[in-house]
């Protein structure tokens, strides 16, 4: 590390997940807009940091967003475990001067049984098809996404069919105790209030 660098602190965050925790880095470290997520070791291939923290076993989803990585942890162990050992690697991992992300992960997103269309994962959603599947997207970006990053995760829209909007939920999100609250009484009920005529229901894809 250049000594006339300024180096990396990083400090822990919780989640509404209890399974997820947030690792916030003092500087940059995806350029804005650009994010990335791992759920196994053999897709790590463009994420150096994302392959050494599967090497923890007790590691089961690595997302990287801005300045922060959330980890999805097993069950087998508590975070009071685990926690300053992870600060502690991700720290010296950074200050090191090793790679975050060599490539970003590709996605493949379908809008209709006729139709797929390959994006990268840091575009965050597929290009608009309409002027409704366009206004979701801007009251998502606009109003959901900043305060689903806050909790270290991500929402992204997928498709929009017979008034069901499907979404996709990420990070500290995927299989959170209340993203179904968060689903419902949040994104469904702002979407169906701002375009009552174009949206009935909303509803979370797995990943």
């Amino acid at each position: 590390m250049n000594t006339l660098e300024i180096p990396y602190v990083v400090y822990v965050e919780g989640t509404p997940n209890p399974s997820s925790m947030k690792f916030v880095a003092n500087k940059l470290l995806l350029v804005s807009g650009a994010t990335a997520e791992y759920q196994y070791i053999q897709d790590t291939a463009g994420s150096p940091i994302a392959k050494k923290l599967f090497q923890f076993p007790f590691v089961k989803r690595v997302f990287i967003s801005a300045n922060y990585i959330t980890i999805l942890k097993s069950d087998a162990v508590e975070w009071e475990e685990i926690r300053d050992e992870l600060r502690v690697f991700i720290t010296q991992y950074l200050n090191d001067g090793h790679a975050v992300i060599t490539q970003l992960p590709q996605q493949e997103v379908a809008k209709d049984s006729s139709f797929k269309e390959t994006i990268s994962i840091n575009t965050q959603h597929t290009a608009p098809g309409n002027e409704v599947e366009n206004k979701i997207i801007e009251v998502l970006e606009q109003y959901i996404r900043p305060a689903v990053e806050q909790d270290g995760g991500l929402i992204t829209f997928k498709e929009l069919k017979d008034g069901v909007v499907t979404v996709q939920m990420r990070g500290s999100c995927s299989g959170c105790p209340s993203s179904t609250l968060t689903l419902k009484a949040g994104i469904e009920a702002l979407l169906k209030r701002l375009l009552p005529n174009d949206v009935k229901e909303v509803i979370s894809e797995a990943l």
